[in-house]
């Protein structure tokens, strides 16, 4: 589904050249779960903005279902974002003017779909997490777990074929982190999804399909 072929990337700082990315390889399958970890400042929101498309690589490829992204223009990169991909925040950037059931319209109607079916859509993914009840509520009347599950629902409503996701319980507190990961994880896996989790919270990690960490520039399957 996803292959990271031999990237580079670098930033200026000052006179210095932060090597983030050195020759970094990764193939991820349909329906499974990576965990990505490493220190902070590792790079590692870096690498899912690139793969992501949200940035460039300088050097070497992405491809999507065997289709490379090096040569694709400008709206071609957002078209394949758009309709392959979902994202998860550690923050959920809800907009607040609008209920739970709305904000996961919202992408839907972007990309073209109708309100009934966008509504639909909302209500199904919504009730699968538990939060059948809180259609109508906005953000601000919905706990931390809640607005995360929302957002993870905004995520998938477009049924992307990749989800990337940054520390996307990182704000919770551990007993709902879990909670809300296993409903994420859960969901990737029925839709057959490929995913890139990043986390600092190993026992969160140890219960992906596999455990890569980004340390030194360098990807590298430690195992669980």
């Amino acid at each position: 589904m996803l292959s990271i072929l031999n990237i580079s990337h670098s930033y200026k700082q000052g006179d210095n050249t932060l090597n983030i990315l050195n020759g970094c390889s990764l193939n991820v399958n349909a329906g499974e779960v990576v965990a990505l970890v490493g220190n902070s400042g590792a790079g590692k929101t870096t690498l899912l903005q690139l793969v992501g498309l949200l940035e460039q690589p300088q050097s070497g490829d992405m491809q999507v279902q065997g289709q490379s992204t090096k040569s694709l223009n400008d709206e071609d990169r957002t078209l394949l974002r758009r309709h392959t991909y979902g994202f998860v925040y550690q923050f959920h950037h809800l907009l607040p003017e609008f209920s739970a059931m709305e904000n996961v319209m919202l992408p839907q109607l972007i990309a073209g779909v109708t309100s009934s079916a966008a509504k639909k859509r909302a209500c199904e993914l919504l009730q699968e997490l538990g939060l059948g009840h809180r259609l109508e509520h906005r953000p601000k009347q919905l706990s931390g777990g809640e607005q995360q599950r929302v957002a993870i629902a905004r995520a998938l409503a477009n049924n992307p074929k990749i989800l990337l996701a940054d520390e996307p319980t990182g704000n919770l507190d551990p007993s709902t982190a879990s909670e809300v990961f296993g409903m994420l994880v859960k969901l990737i896996r029925d839709q057959g999804i490929a995913a890139i989790i990043a986390t600092h919270n190993h026992t969160l990690a140890k219960s992906m399909d596999r455990f890569v960490e980004h340390k030194d520039g360098k990807l590298n399957e430690t195992g669980k």
